[in-house]
């Protein structure tokens, strides 16, 4: 019931999904369900590829997110977290509100023992070819030198076993490459990258290097990572109206990717983009298939306990 295009693009592009997906596995959809029946017949669907939890309740993106999470138990997102919780399902994704899914994510399905927060990640392109990781881009505005320290490490971990990129490299961004240079922030984060063997820490990057195929993840506070962003986003809207093709330009596109991960708590979330369609609905199931599949969350116990 979530996100801007609601529920026709979330009905549809769990459709699209569901044709993929094998036998053994099946969508459960969660929202309204006889405005989802309807969606799905009328577009010459199969209910029988789905199951339904009727949750008629919809979280607004302009409601503060604890107290409508604690207000609409009927929601979408409510039902859904409190069902991967008691894991009647095995991953759970939603382009409704950000500030909801992250409240469910931390205190219903909890972070994992030995994370200090939670972080939110996206893709970010490379010039040459695929993605790397930014994070975290919203989850905490305010951040600790141990906090960023450990993004570096749920980055590396989900490029690892999510992508397939072995030995990820991690980066900080920075104002400057020089050890010394940043605020406080950064310059108490340094050491703690550098001196950490689980990762393989390639020191300070700025801005103009975000896009370099030699970081594959990059590490910042979520009020930077956020800005960094929504500045990208922008690039693909731009090349868009100006008519401009590029293959490169063509990877900052949010429906490629369809979601962005939750990383570090005790199932696998996916947050979409509030404008999402169909495609990018379709990709963000897939992507929580693949999270799941890879056993990320199980990876991540392991290494933080």
């Amino acid at each position: 019931m979530g996100g801007d295009f609601a529920p026709e693009a979330a009905v549809k592009g769990a459709m699209l999904a569901a044709e993929v997906l094998p036998e053994n596995q099946k969508i459960v959809l969660i929202g309204d369900k006889d405005v989802a029946l309807k969606i799905i017949r009328e577009a010459g669907g199969d209910p029988a590829f789905f199951e339904f939890v009727h949750a008629p309740d919809i979280i607004s993106m302009g409601e503060h997110p604890t107290k409508a999470f604690t207000k609409k138990p009927n929601s979408s997102i409510v039902r859904g977290f409190e069902m991967l919780k008691n894991g009647e399902i095995d991953t759970f994704s939603s382009a409704g509100s950000t500030g909801a899914m992250l409240v469910g994510a931390m205190f219903s399905v909890k972070t994992i023992p030995g994370v200090i927060r939670p972080a939110i990640a996206t893709n970010v392109p490379k010039i040459k070819n695929g993605s790397g990781l930014l994070l975290d881009v919203g989850a905490n505005s305010d951040c600790k030198p141990e906090m960023l320290a450990q993004f570096g490490q749920l980055g590396s971990l989900y490029l690892e076993h999510v992508i397939g990129i072995k030995n990820p490299s991690v980066a900080l961004l920075n104002i400057g490459e020089e050890e010394e240079k940043g605020n406080i922030l950064t310059q108490a984060t340094y050491p703690l990258l550098k001196n950490n063997p689980k990762i393989n820490f390639l020191g300070n990057i700025e801005g103009r290097d975000v896009f370099d195929d030699r970081y594959n993840v990059i590490v910042t506070d979520g009020f930077t990572g956020n800005v960094v962003l929504k500045l990208a986003e922008s690039f693909y809207a731009m090349t868009m109206r100006k008519g401009f093709k590029d293959e490169f330009f063509d990877r900052f596109n949010y429906e490629k990717y369809g979601g962005i991960p939750v990383l570090g708590v005790n199932a696998p979330v996916i947050i979409g983009h509030g404008i999402s369609n169909a495609e990018s609905i379709k990709n963000m199931v897939l992507l929580s298939k693949d999270m799941k599949e890879s056993n990320i969350v199980e990876k991540i116990k392991s290494a933080f306990n």
